[in-house]
């Protein structure tokens, strides 16, 4: 391989050094890109642009614990101090550069880190954004009497310091590569309305949120929709639309209806389904655009039932999902087969994973291997234990429902009994899916934080909520040396040693089979011909990510 070759994942030797070049941090930095382009006229926002949701956006406190939906609103009425780009690369948001090791915003050994703040943000009250907003923020998230989405990283600062409105200085209790990208889904709240609360789990901001972003909050209906205004005061690129409207339609063919009759100009979460992407393309006046996403869709499977216990069971299970038949027949050809969490388009990705073969025959050995015999209903049993487990996905969503179904079936040919049980998506992905409630469910996950490969908060024994742990580990997978290796590549700032860390971890999963992946996501994301300005962006968990910028063409 010549020094510039291109790898299978996409990068080459030269990509690697750039990425070495920003800081040694896993993902590239640059000056300010989002702020106002020289041509923007932003003083008198126009019309307005509906997005179509299949769940419902219910937690508006940015820093609580939340799902992919309620990101949608997060960036459209917060801001954090960087944001990641479609290319992966950072950029500054609130913060005026984004800190490396090159510009000395970071010292060398990665413990000392100093941020320079713009000094033309205001809150959506009128007070000034300074860095005493930053500073509660980042110690909010670490009080243990606040309910945070992550601590993660977070944990890992001590001794802020506020130098002045614009700057301010932390250290790191140990150094922490991924940080800058967590810091891109970290938005920022208003000290001078939350130091007042007794209570930051109750505080009424958390359901009228009062942020720095392009857009206001206006109401909300629940059960239907909730409403943005255009904050006309924004320091950054935006907003030339008046209205940001997030309709919520639980039903995917309701949604894609909608989409067809103008009710809707962009899908969001879940976007269309690929049972209507042929003719969804076809539409007059539309523009349907397929997105690679790094969410993986996979059956999620709570280690601690004891029916998944055994990895003979996990295995065998893999080896009876008929994944090609899935993606042609029930998802029209439209998904990636992967056996990683980690998106094809990463650096990190591993191409060398083995790949899954669908055999049932095999499955049927390795559960007569491990001891799992057939009952007298065909039901599989071992130490008094059936092998029979529920599935539960979200109510409505006729595509995962089919593969429910399907899977259904093709399980009871090796013994296996899968009931379906599925629910709202308000509960589903509620308490019964933070801690661990369900036996097994299909979801898209992303595992990754922006396009740093750290996916501690999905993957380590410390984020398993269920055991009082921080973060997203909801299947309750335990590994001590997947645990190991998340905390060297944390520390580890050169990309190359990095990439060889994160492909063992990718190694290991494969092997341990903690969830079983049906496909990585491809998504069908459909607007109204004329919205301009909407860019995908895979580093992030929402096509949202920039209303700031969408407007309409005049």
């Amino acid at each position: 391989m010549t020094k510039d070759s291109t790898t299978k994942s996409g990068y080459s030797r030269r990509d690697a050094l750039r990425l070495m070049a920003a800081g040694g941090i896993a993902c590239f930095a640059a000056p300010n890109l989002l702020g106002k382009p020289a041509f923007a006229d932003t003083a008198n926002p126009t019309g307005r642009v509906v997005v179509g949701l299949s769940q419902e956006p219910t937690v508006f406190h940015p820093l609580m614990a939340h799902i992919e939906v309620d990101d949608a609103v997060h960036f459209s009425l917060f801001d954090a101090l960087f944001r990641i780009d479609p290319k992966g690369v950072l950029q500054p948001n609130l913060a005026a550069e984004v800190p490396t090791q090159q510009n000395g915003g970071i010292s060398e050994d990665g413990l000392k880190w100093r941020v320079r703040l713009r000094d033309d943000v205001r809150w959506h009250d009128g007070e000034p954004f300074t860095a005493e907003d930053v500073k509660f923020t980042l110690e909010l998230i670490t009080n243990p009497n606040f309910r945070a989405w992550r601590t993660g990283g977070h944990s890992l600062v001590r001794d802020i310091t506020v130098v002045s409105p614009t700057e301010l200085t932390w250290r790191m209790e140990e150094a922490f590569a991924p940080y800058l990208s967590f810091l891109t889904e970290t938005f920022m709240v208003p000290k001078h309305i939350l130091e007042k609360e007794a209570d930051p789990n109750a505080a009424a901001f958390n359901q009228a949120p009062v942020g720095t972003g392009a857009f206001k909050w206006a109401q909300r209906v629940a059960g239907d929709h909730l409403e943005l205004v255009a904050n006309p005061q924004y320091f950054g690129d935006g907003p030339y639309i008046e209205r940001l409207v997030f309709k919520y339609i639980p039903d995917m063919t309701v949604l894609y209806t909608q989409f067809k009759s103008g009710d809707i100009d962009l899908t969001d979460q879940a976007y269309i389904t690929a049972d209507h992407y042929e003719e969804a393309k076809t539409l007059p006046g539309r523009v349907v655009t397929l997105v690679s996403g790094a969410s993986v869709e996979s059956i999620y499977l709570n280690l601690e039932k004891p029916q998944f216990k055994d990895p003979a069971v996990r295995k065998a299970l893999y080896a009876a999902m008929d994944r090609k038949a899935i993606i042609d027949a029930i998802y029209y050809g439209v998904g990636t087969l992967t056996e990683t969490f980690m998106p094809r388009t990463s650096y990190y990705y591993n191409p060398n994973l083995p790949a899954q073969e669908f055999n049932l025959d095999r499955a049927r050995q390795i559960l007569d291997e491990a001891g799992w015999v057939p009952g007298p209903d065909g039901i599989r049993a071992k130490d008094g234990v059936r092998l029979s487990f529920a599935n539960s996905t979200t109510s409505g969503n006729n595509l995962r429902e089919q593969v429910q179904q399907f899977l259904q079936q093709t399980f009871a040919e090796i013994g296996v009994e899968m009931t379906i049980s599925n629910l709202p998506a308000a509960v589903m992905f509620g308490e019964f899916w933070l801690k661990s409630q369900f036996d097994s469910a299909i979801a898209g996950v992303t595992h990754l934080i922006a396009a740093d490969p750290d996916a501690t908060n999905r993957l380590a024994t410390s984020a398993i909520a269920a055991k009082g742990g921080k973060g997203s580990n909801v299947g309750q997978y335990s590994n001590p040396e997947v645990d190991a290796l998340l905390k060297k590549g944390a520390q580890t700032f050169d990309p190359e040693a990095r990439r060889e860390i994160y492909s063992r971890i990718q190694e290991i999963v494969r092997e341990d089979l903690p969830f079983l992946p049906l496909f990585a996501a491809t998504y069908v994301v459909g607007r109204k011909e004329g919205l301009e300005g909407w860019e995908p962006n895979s580093n992030t968990r929402t096509a949202s990510w920039h209303a700031a910028g969408w407007r309409w063409q005049s």
